[in-house]
């Protein structure tokens, strides 16, 4: 991971996410494993109060496609899962569990949403974990395919309507339009009138 990379966050923006264990290590080779990591992005969507909209998990990294906490910051929320799954993974492991950086995309239009959750889903059928996206069932590709509930709550049409049918109206908390500094530099960034980082 390069020391000069830039993360763009405090943005309102949705993020793709990826970190990977330490040295790429299949530490995640096993279901219970991947179970244990999913458990631990639920507590944290909920704790954080964030929202998920799409997930995968690899046997040596993951990719989170999720929107920026309501309480703390990304970063924060992102220490607490790797934290938490290292816990209970590597407890007495002499090595690191993770990379200690991750990479942040700032997902800017629906265009790339589709392009980003689409490349989650079709990871590891790309790598040949699996003969179709629906086979592989940690990620939240059968969320979007079939509704089905699972273990991380996502962010969809499926969970709107759900919300619609039993009553329960998020809260829309209504944001001032001022940029931050962060947004700011971003937009910067994305239309070639900065350094871009």
């Amino acid at each position: 991971m390069p020391w000069g990379l830039k993360h763009f966050q405090q943005t309102r923006q949705i993020h793709f996410l990826t970190f990977s264990c330490y040295h790429r290590e299949q530490k995640f080779a096993d279901a219970i494993a991947r179970g244990t990591f999913v458990s631990a992005l639920e507590r944290v969507r909920e704790d954080y109060s964030l929202c998920i909209y799409g997930y995968v998990v690899m046997p040596e990294h993951v990719h989170l496609l999720v929107s920026e906490p309501e309480r703390s910051t990304l970063a924060q929320a992102i220490k607490s899962l790797k934290q938490g799954v290292a816990r209970r993974l590597a407890l007495r492991a002499a090595d690191s569990f993770w990379q200690a950086r991750y990479y942040d995309f700032n997902v800017w239009s629906e265009k790339k949403f589709v392009e980003k959750l689409r490349y989650i889903h079709r990871n590891p059928v790309k790598r040949g974990l699996a003969a179709r996206p629906e086979d592989w069932l940690w990620s939240s590709f059968r969320h979007y395919a079939m509704g089905e509930a699972g273990v991380v709550e996502i962010e969809s049409q499926w969970t709107a309507r759900k919300r619609e049918w039993a009553g329960a109206f998020p809260t829309v908390k209504m944001r001032s339009p001022q940029k931050g500094p962060a947004q700011a530099e971003l937009e910067r960034a994305t239309l070639g009138s900065g350094d871009g980082g």
